[in-house]
């Protein structure tokens, strides 16, 4: 087991900076560069990766898919080599593009297939203490896996109830046509965040590697 963990992908003064055990890698180190040895957890970007990697219908410059600098390729290659784990959105186009195999929606580990070594799954954050269900994939090499707290988290909002493309009015219109609520806006940072509960969750196992 390994009593010391990279983050890699982290934000600035954000959930994995001031712990113990933990080197935290931000922007400004450049995780694309972390030379090892210790086992990871990786947070790279997903914003062109994503279901809105286009930018949306109202966006002015045109996106590449998977136009990431090189970062999940870089995460992918010390999770595969150090041992520890990937965190990415459910349906990121990542898994197929780097041939890991898409999880169930419904929770479990699955073999991450013939091209990755390692496992995959699908969990909910909203069962660890996000505000939003925030559906997550999970690719792990050389670690246990947990039993997770599988499929939906329920009382917890969707992600995309505060990441809509369209402005405030056109989505309240659209949700009062359809005979629904109003939905709750969630803040950027907050849907973006990671709960401490989940943070400790995937620090345990990394620290679990050999």
């Amino acid at each position: 087991m390994s009593e010391m963990v990279a983050a890699l992908y982290v934000e600035t003064g954000g959930a994995y900076f001031g712990l113990e055990g933990v080197d935290p890698w931000d922007e400004e180190r450049d995780a694309r560069l972390y030379p090892g040895p210790h086992p990871v957890v990786a947070h790279p970007p997903c914003k062109r990766w994503g279901r809105y990697w286009s930018g949306g219908p109202s966006a002015k410059v045109r996106r590449v898919k998977g136009d990431d600098d090189g970062c999940f390729a870089a995460a992918l290659h010390a999770v595969q080599t150090f041992g520890g784990v990937i965190e990415h959105p459910e349906a990121s186009h990542a898994w197929p593009a780097f041939k890991i195999r898409r999880p169930p929606k419904r929770g479990g580990w699955v073999t991450a297939g013939l091209y990755a070594p390692g496992w995959s799954c699908c969990v909910e954050q909203g069962h660890y203490g996000h505000a939003c269900r925030k559906a997550t994939w999970l690719y792990a090499v050389g670690c246990e896996r947990p039993e997770l707290k599988w499929g939906k988290a329920d009382g917890c909002a969707r992600m995309e109830q505060g990441g809509d493309t369209r402005t405030k009015a056109q989505a309240l219109a659209t949700r009062a046509a359809a005979g629904f609520s109003p939905l709750k806006r969630i803040a950027k940072s907050a849907r973006a965040g990671t709960p401490p509960a989940f943070r400790d969750l995937l620090l345990d196992m990394a620290r679990g590697c050999s």
